[in-house]
């Protein structure tokens, strides 16, 4: 599988250094489209922190990536759901951190959740 960032400079407003435009995926065998995960632990108990509720976000995502034989090397889409805009700066600060240096495109909406206690929600897909 071949990755190529997509990142026009000419008539289009720049790109922030934690995303890109678009990423173009040449010849994957397989896509893996992964529904929205919380963080809620095995118990289904959603922490009372928004860092609480990121970590066990990432570390779903790690396991749902693990059972398909992937890891986050192979997101190639992020979109976040969040209950409050101030949760923009920690959300973004925990996406970069699970990938690393990699810059996939990604947006973040701000919704209300289906549960009070579910703070944030993130859906990935990714390719291999």
């Amino acid at each position: 599988m071949q990755q190529r960032i997509i990142d026009p400079v000419d008539g289009i407003y720049a790109a922030t250094p934690d995303y890109v435009h678009a990423l173009e995926v040449r010849n994957p065998d397989r896509f893996l489209f992964v529904s929205g995960t919380m963080g809620l632990e095995p118990c289904g108990r959603a922490p009372a922190t928004l860092s609480g509720q990121l970590d066990l976000i990432w570390n779903n995502l790690r396991r749902i990536l693990g059972a398909a034989d992937m890891s986050t090397d192979n997101i190639i889409r992020v979109t976040s759901y969040l209950g409050d805009r101030e949760f923009a700066e920690a959300n973004q600060t925990a996406r970069l951190t699970a990938l690393g240096k990699r810059r996939v495109p990604t947006t973040a909406i701000v919704v209300e959740t289906l549960q009070s206690d579910w703070l944030v929600e993130i859906e990935i897909i990714a390719a291999a």
